[in-house]
């Protein structure tokens, strides 16, 4: 007569606590960076071609107020930054993923390969990000300071000598850059979100394994 066999569901059930904050954090990576590319885009497609059609005074009255606008807490602070950080962190709780604890329980070869997986598309966002961050000031934020430096403007000759100090190329070449490497972190993270992020356990054969009666 053999003895019931034991309750497999229970033994390889993982701390789901730890799957849902990887995931949490992924996604809110993922949205913040999709959010951040898509700002990057707008200012190469529609700000700067749209600023570059009007005068010297119009152009660096409306960029001075866009800058003022854009480094405000919500794009800098939740957003770009957001971005990055959140990134990272997601790196670190995949790269630290423990396997589980329960009895019976062991990590699947398929849940660690898809942990793998996920852990370099994520790196490779974080690249991308880093990347982003280094164009942001490296290029952008001295051209920035350099227009925001000027103080009173009252000739033609001053907003002229204002807006040359920005170099609408350089800026929008390298906005570009920043708004493509934001895109492919996005996709990269995108990529991660799609992998299973499930405990991804499976029972032991050897704990499981139903006893026969002697």
């Amino acid at each position: 007569m053999n003895a019931p066999p034991q309750d497999t569901e229970s033994t390889a059930r993982p701390t789901a606590g730890n799957s849902t904050l990887r995931l949490l954090v992924l996604l809110a990576a993922t949205l913040t960076t999709g959010l951040t590319a898509g700002v990057f885009f707008d200012w190469s497609n529609a700000v700067m071609p749209g600023l570059g059609e009007v005068d010297d005074r119009t152009f660096v009255t409306a960029f001075r107020a866009l800058d003022r606008a854009i480094v405000g807490p919500l794009f800098i602070g939740v957003g770009f930054t957001g971005a990055l950080l959140l990134t990272a962190v997601s790196a670190v709780l995949h790269r630290h993923r423990k396997p589980p604890k329960a009895a019976g329980a062991v990590a699947g070869p398929g849940a660690r390969k898809s942990a793998r997986t996920a852990l370099r598309w994520i790196l490779a966002a974080l690249l991308f990000l880093v990347l982003a961050w280094v164009i942001t000031v490296a290029v952008h934020e001295p051209l920035n300071q350099e227009l925001r430096s000027f103080g009173e403007l009252t000739t033609e000759a001053d907003w002229a000598e204002a807006r040359a100090a920005l170099d609408e190329k350089l800026w929008t070449v390298w906005n570009t850059v920043r708004a493509l490497a934001t895109t492919l972190a996005f996709v990269c993270l995108a990529r991660a979100l799609a992998l299973p992020h499930g405990p991804g356990t499976d029972p032991d054969p050897e704990r499981v394994r139903p006893r026969r009666a002697d």
